[in-house]
Order: structure tokens, then sequence, then C-alpha cells
């Protein structure tokens, strides 16, 4: 049976806003944009230093699978956070878990330092390097097949939709057979996306902000032909609704998340005839 995929209704003004904004950037700038990317993300992390993302303590809540996924009570598990930023899953996940090892990563090399100089870094327990995840092979740093989960977290919408693939490929040879990555991240018609200005569409869903750092917003069709073009099987997809609300200015805002699991297939065993 087909479920029911429920996406945002527009209001009028929603979706007059959102067509007002239809005509793209230049090619010019799109390429400049795309040569400039990690020195947009390493001047955002040098404005807002470590202060721009609350840690992230529901994500342990959220993905039980950190849990699930192992085979026996207190059992290691390696992660890998790919996009790791300045540690804000990294660190309450250590922290609530410490029969994890992590490997983190992350585009800006500014954001990397600030990993390793957090108070609750440690080599013992995480090893934390930079990486382009479209063309740096992860198995430089970690080896093949030996990671349990994967979390890609408000990751994939900074990268151009012509280069996600890249960094699927790129997980797949680290994420052991079995396993999972666990993916969230801005969905259709999320209130990010309504506040863009015309000027700022760089494609289809797929916007500038001012400082020059990108966002693209996913559906449930285009992440799902994403992860299985790669080889991964879907175990879930779907949208995550919710309202935040901004007490200084007395307004609700609709938030719209996109939120996946994807596996890795098991190895299929060769039987060899008699």
């Amino acid at each position: 049976m087909t479920r029911t995929v429920i996406i945002r209704i527009l209001s009028p003004e929603e979706a007059e806003r959102l067509a007002k904004g239809k005509v793209l950037v230049t090619d010019f700038k799109q390429m400049k944009l795309e040569k400039e990317a990690q020195k947009n993300w390493d001047l955002f992390y040098k404005r807002n230093s470590t202060n721009f993302f609350k840690d992230r303590h529901w994500t342990t809540r959220e993905f039980q699978e950190l849990k699930a996924c192992r085979e026996f009570e207190d059992q290691k598990l390696t992660i890998l956070e790919a996009g790791c930023g300045v540690g804000n899953c990294l660190f309450p996940l250590l922290e609530e878990d410490l029969n994890i090892f992590a490997y983190a990563c992350d585009f800006s090399p500014r954001a990397v330092e600030y990993v390793k100089k957090n108070s609750l870094y440690s080599p013992e327990r995480c090893k934390v390097f930079q990486c382009d995840l479209t063309k740096d092979d992860l198995t430089e740093n970690i080896p093949a097949g030996s990671v349990d989960v994967v979390t890609l977290i408000f990751v994939l919408s900074a990268i151009h939709p012509d280069k996600m693939h890249l960094v699927l490929k790129n997980i797949y040879k680290v994420l052991k057979p079995g396993k999972c990555v666990l993916f969230r991240d801005y969905g259709l018609y999320d209130h990010a996306m309504l506040r863009f200005k015309s000027g700022s569409k760089l494609g289809e869903n797929f916007y500038v902000r001012q400082d020059g750092t990108r966002s693209y917003f996913f559906t449930e069709e285009f992440l799902f032909q994403l992860f299985t073009s790669e080889g991964y099987e879907q175990v879930a997809n779907e949208y995550v609704q919710r309202e935040t609300v901004n007490r200084k200015e007395g307004l609700c805002v609709p938030r719209v998340f996109l939120q996946g699991k994807f596996r890795k297939p098991l190895e299929k065993t060769e039987v060899l005839a008699d």
C-alpha cells in the first residue's frame, strides 16, 4: 500500500512570495560560490565561533538507532559524524554514551580547530579531521567497512545537488555492511526557505544566504533517489513538522525537516557449486 505523503500547504502569501523569487543567480556567480564554498563556511565560523548552533542533545532521542544497532548492551560503537561543525552534535553524543568512538570531519578547517580545542575533546574517544566529502577519500582517515553508524545532520543541504551523490559514495566505503546512515536536514517549504528574498535562488529548492553559504531543501522523492542510486536501502524517510516559537517577536514559525535512515546492504555470500 502506498503511503500518503503530506507536504506542508503554503498560505496564499507564502506561495506568492515563493513565486516572486524565481529568477536564478547568474552562472558566473554560481561558479564563484562553488569555488569559494570552503572560504564562506570558514568565515561563518570565524564570525559565529561556537555560539551559533545549540548543542543537539535531541540526537539520541530522535535516533534511537544509535542504541538499537547494538548487538549487546555496552557494545562499543564506531560512528562517523560527517560534517561535524564545531561539535554541537558530537560532544553531547560522547557525553551521553561512553561506549562510542567517533570519527568526525568538516569542510571548514576553522570548525575542526574549534572541535580540537573543546575541553571535551579526547583523542582516545574521537578523531577529527578536515575533509571535503565530495572529493577527499574518507578511507585515508577511516578504515574501510569499519563504521557502525554515520550521522549526516544538516550537512547535505550545504552541498551542490550535483555533488551530493559523491558524499554518499564516499560514506558507503567506510560503513559496515548492514549498518545505516542517519539523515536529518531541511525539508521542502521549511520556514527558512520562505524567507529568501529575490535574487537568492540557485536552482530548484536551492538558495544562497547573504553570507555566501548555500542551502538545499529536500523532498522525500529526491532523497530516496539520491540514496538508492548509490546502492543504499531505504529504511525510513519522512517529513518532520515542528513549530518554533520566537518569544521575543511573538511569532510561531513552521519548521519542516526530512528525517531518514538508509542502510548499506549486507554482502551477498557466494555459494560454490558442487
